[in-house]
């Protein structure tokens, strides 16, 4: 990686492109090829309405990049680790690499995507048994996947996929060529268009295709009672046409046009809930069903802020406003703070945070130990943490988790 991207600051300027680019790929790239880079990121200032806007009405709130100051001390120096986790060890074992993963509702199963070796190069979704260790794979086998759940209420699974993609197994076989030539490349996040989000049986069966829209839907997750399904989308780029600025935009990006949607359960009643140029993404309910907490980049896609708003889209409000990439945010199951990752101690050193859910009071460092922590999820209880961390012997991802000191979080914000 250190052979494609330059370090930039304020005196040494990358150009917009490749910077807007690079802030993107840094959420995968820190987990996946930890230790090669050594950026220290600083977003420029823009007015943040710049750009196409959503064919929808626009909801005007989209974030604005600036020059980010240096952290506190307090974030720089914390050793509240020790103090929050306790028993931390590696969850998922025999897998290449592992990440984002989701705690069933009666805090028994844990759904996950893993690399394992085989002919398909790219994450598949597996069960693990909390209780016996055992696990299955629920996915397909077939192309890629992400972004799994678990129903809280009935023996179903929810994922996206691209198996139903007809050249999936050739992108499989391109795939495992290119890693054993050797070749050095950028990593970046795929926007497949093949990708839908997919309900089957718990064991894998009966798949059906919930979303069946041509672009990308994925980044699905359930409300508390499994009747709604939150996902983020950039359909509404390959369902009308785009302008020659908006082609330019989203042949650049990809995930310009990716706003947040709605639907029921069986797929149902899709409704858009923003409608921000820039990519919205990652969002989850609120334990009362009644908030959603997601990212939000600006629209120049330099930096990524922590938002909520109401169920309905309205009352959108920005809790953090860091200018580095702030994402995977989610509730404890109390409600009383938000749990997320952000690089904003550089540009590979992705750390947890927590907030409080209406971001009054200035955010809490959570991880200190050397590695990537990212994509932090709590039990339906609220007493374990668990999230991908390169804090491994060989620095490749995978799943940790550790008990969680719930009221030593409230004395640390301050609630």
């Amino acid at each position: 990686m250190k052979d494609h991207i330059s370090n930039f600051g304020p005196d040494n300027i990358m150009d917009k492109t490749c910077r807007k680019k690079l802030n993107k790929a840094l959420i995968a790239i820190s987990f996946i090829l930890p230790g090669y880079l050594g950026l220290s990121a600083v977003a420029i200032a823009q007015d943040g309405s710049d750009g196409a806007s959503s064919y929808s009405e626009p909801d005007g709130v989209a974030a604005a990049s600036y020059y980010a100051p240096k952290p506190a001390n307090e974030l720089m120096e914390s050793d509240n680790e020790d103090q929050l986790l306790s028993n931390t060890h590696q969850l998922i074992e025999g897998s290449l690499r592992s990440g984002e993963g989701y705690f069933g509702a009666n805090g028994d199963r844990f759904i996950y995507q893993s690399e394992t070796a085989g002919d398909n190069p790219f994450y598949q979704i597996y069960i693990l048994n909390l209780v016996d260790g055992s696990s299955q794979k629920v996915s397909p086998g077939i192309g890629l996947t992400t972004c799994s759940w678990i129903h809280p209420a009935l023996d179903l699974v929810m994922f996206s996929s691209t198996h139903e993609d007809p050249d999936a197994r050739s992108k499989q076989a391109e795939e495992i060529a290119i890693r054993e030539s050797g070749i050095s490349r950028p990593y970046g996040w795929d926007y497949d268009r093949h990708y839908d989000i997919y309900q089957a049986d718990s064991n894998g069966n009966n798949l059906v295709n919930l979303t069946s829209t041509d672009g990308y839907d994925a980044e699905g997750s359930y409300s508390a009672d499994g009747s709604q399904i939150l996902f983020a989308s950039n359909r509404e780029a390959y369902l009308r046409n785009l302008s020659q600025a908006e082609q330019k935009l989203f042949d650049d990006d990809a995930s310009y046009f990716m706003d947040l949607y709605i639907m029921d359960a069986d797929g149902s009643n899709v409704r858009q809930i923003t409608h921000s140029p820039g990519y919205d993404g990652g969002p989850f309910f609120s334990p009362d069903n009644n908030k959603v907490v997601w990212r939000r980049f600006n629209p120049d896609g330099n930096s990524a802020e922590i938002w909520t708003m109401n169920v309905d889209g309205s009352g959108q409000r920005q809790l953090t406003a860091d200018a580095m990439v702030s994402w995977g945010p989610y509730y404890h199951p109390s409600g009383d703070y938000i749990i997320y990752s952000s690089n904003i101690l550089g540009n590979a050193n992705f750390e947890l945070f927590m907030i409080d859910p209406i971001g009054m009071n200035p955010p809490v460092r959570v991880t200190n130990t050397a590695g990537t922590d990212i994509l932090p999820v709590f039990s339906p209880d609220g007493s374990q943490l668990a999230w991908s961390t390169t804090r491994t012997a060989d620095g490749t991802s995978q799943i940790h988790m550790s008990d969680w000191n719930h009221q030593q979080a409230l004395q640390l914000l301050g609630l």
